[in-house]
């Protein structure tokens, strides 16, 4: 039996938990492509970073659970998402 987890649920963790793994997901993000944001920022960065690596790892058929597994799609979400970002940014540059 599947259990829905909603808009603002991640699987195996609370709301708390996801905004703890958010702001981790978020400030490893911004320390791996060299950025400086703010605690907030970070926070949103890895909650949609969780969002992006969570939709990619269903397509791509990997499975993770919990605080960990969620912290490191969130990552990788949360990186992507970044380096998305900074190509946008470079692209606009005069």
């Amino acid at each position: 039996m599947e259990q829905s987890y909603g808009i603002m649920g991640m699987p195996g963790v609370g709301f708390f938990g996801m905004l703890v793994i958010g702001f981790l997901a978020g400030y490893v993000a911004e320390r791996t492509m060299n950025r400086d944001h703010g605690f907030l920022t970070n926070i949103l960065v890895g909650i949609a970073g969780s969002f992006v690596g969570g939709t990619l790892a269903s397509v791509i058929g990997i499975q993770y659970f919990g605080f960990f597994g969620n912290l490191i799609v969130a990552i990788a979400g949360a990186i992507l998402i970044l380096w998305i970002f900074g190509r946008a940014q470079s692209s606009r540059q005069p």
